[in-house]
């Protein structure tokens, strides 16, 4: 561990936590200095979440140390970190849609004024807020539920500074936020960092731990492996020390030309609300990119081919049949599954056990009790080969890191044995370790003759993934690109520089 930075905002010192005689973390060691960006990273259940909580006030440690601004805290809950001046911004944030910016930056502490709320003063602190990092476009009277998912973080940010944090928490801001989103969050860090608050930076994408921060703790099993400055390491030592081994590639070879097999599926002049014009063919043996930016029709064009929000023109062919894909069970009876995008949502049920949600596919296409047993069998077999980490298959899913949760769905939809796959963001929010073997099974499918199309918003994910890449814009297919195109090729279709691209 590095020696404390010159007045530290933030010393952790031996930080323990268990739960129901589980160590969940084991003596750690943090700290991080005025208007440093300090990184922790780790595999799904190395102790982030928790650690984070315990500096938030969620939770209190069992053991060790907590100093900020250079007094020692124990924090009560939640309130007394904020009132102390640390805020947390969560990935999935805490916002009242139906109220203005200004009211909600201001929500339990607004201006009064003869026993009301001064409005006037309300919208003009938030704009004064907003202006402070550089948001000076964003109005203060906009209702926060028609804002952007990166204009709903300014929010979250503006939130925490109205309180006079010193210190915010970072959780994986980027899960949701398109790529030329990115860039509006990297400029609100180095806003912060220039006004001295500093930062703990929680993410899975090692390309933007690199770029944003200063130091990058490592997680294992509860314990602090190393800290090293970010100039000093690189993406491989990291990796190294997440997972406990050398990651030899990030991605399985792409299918050869030979590889690949028959049309499976085409579209031909494909539409509805969202779509207009698709035209697409997914082959057997190959991995089917799809890229572009958010609200481009990625995820329109998987809900249409699996009947969720069905084209109402054009024609769809499964293995040269046209087939007409009304709902999700014609889908599913054609041979389509789909890994949504929403793995909280719409992927599982929390409180539903590991087996249950591992058969709700099953049970939807079979619902008599007729071959249960036979099912159940074939599911426990699939749990172990995608190799789900659980308690046991009674465990509800809730309890399961990320990583685990996405393989129970992949498991329930191989119990079907489709002969397409539809993937939506299939390793957003999971850790390195777990991307690695999603990124393997999903070419194996493809190796045994599925046809598999993978939408993905991290491009070198899209890269190293696809045989072809199919880009989107405005609800059309702007253009395809073969494998090994470069980033900026993706980029220059989705924004629009590019026109067309050749196959």
């Amino acid at each position: 561990m590095s020696s404390d930075p010159p007045s530290a905002l933030l010393t952790l010192r031996g930080i323990g936590k268990s739960f129901l005689g589980v160590r969940v973390l084991d003596g750690v060691d943090l700290d991080v200095a005025p208007g440093e960006v300090h990184a922790v990273v780790g595999e799904n259940g190395a102790g982030k979440s928790t650690l984070m909580k315990i500096v938030s006030g969620g939770y209190a440690p069992d053991a060790g140390s907590l100093t900020f601004a250079g007094t020692p805290r124990t924090f009560r809950g939640p309130r007394d970190a904020q009132q102390a001046g640390i805020g947390i911004i969560h990935q999935e944030f805490n916002l009242l849609p139906e109220r203005t910016v200004a009211e909600n930056v201001h929500l339990g502490h607004e201006p009064v004024r003869r026993g009301l709320v001064d409005r006037r003063a309300m919208r003009g602190r938030t704009a004064d807020l907003l202006a402070s990092i550089g948001e000076s476009t964003l109005p203060p009277d906009a209702r926060v539920g028609r804002l952007g998912v990166a204009q709903q973080q300014v929010v979250e940010i503006a939130k925490a500074l109205a309180l006079d944090a010193r210190l915010l928490i970072m959780d994986e801001p980027t899960a949701s936020l398109a790529d030329h989103e990115v860039e509006l969050l990297y400029r609100l860090v180095r806003r912060l960092q220039e006004r001295g608050i500093g930062l703990l930076y929680v993410s899975h994408r090692l390309t933007e731990v690199f770029d944003l921060a200063d130091r990058i703790t490592v997680l294992k099993d509860g314990r602090r492996v190393t800290t090293a400055r970010a100039a000093d390491t690189g993406v491989d030592e990291v990796v190294r020390h997440m997972v406990g081994r050398e990651l030899t590639h990030y991605y399985p070879d792409r299918a050869a030309p030979g590889d690949r097999g028959p049309v499976r599926l085409t579209v031909r002049a494909g539409g509805n609300r969202r779509l207009r014009g698709v035209d697409l063919e997914l082959r057997a043996g190959e991995v089917l990119g799809v890229g572009g930016l958010q609200g481009s029709g990625r995820s329109a064009l998987a809900r249409a081919l699996f009947g969720a929000s069905p084209f109402t023109t054009g024609q769809v062919t499964v293995d040269g049949a046209p087939v007409r894909l009304r709902s999700p069970r014609a889908a599913m009876r054609a041979g389509i599954a789909y890994v949504t995008e929403d793995r909280k949502g719409e992927g599982i049920l929390g409180r539903q056990s590991v087996l249950d949600n591992g058969l709700l596919a099953s049970r939807a296409l079979r619902p008599t009790w007729t071959g249960r047993a036979a099912r159940t069998v074939r599911l426990r077999e699939l749990l172990a080969a995608v190799e789900v980490r659980a308690a046991g298959d009674d465990q509800e899913i809730r309890f399961l890191s990320g990583g685990n949760q996405q393989k129970v769905v992949l498991a329930r939809w191989l119990a079907l044995a489709p002969r397409i796959l539809l993937f939506d963001e299939p390793t957003r929010g999971i850790d390195v370790g777990a991307k690695s073997a999603i990124h393997d099974l999903v070419r194996r499918l493809a190796s045994d003759g599925a046809a598999v199309l993978m939408i993905s918003s991290e491009l070198p994910e899209l890269l190293g993934m696809s045989d072809r890449i199919v880009v989107m814009r405005d609800g059309r297919v702007a253009g395809e690109l073969p494998a090994g195109a470069s980033e900026e090729e993706v980029l220059g279709l989705a924004v629009g520089t590019v026109r067309e691209a050749a196959a």
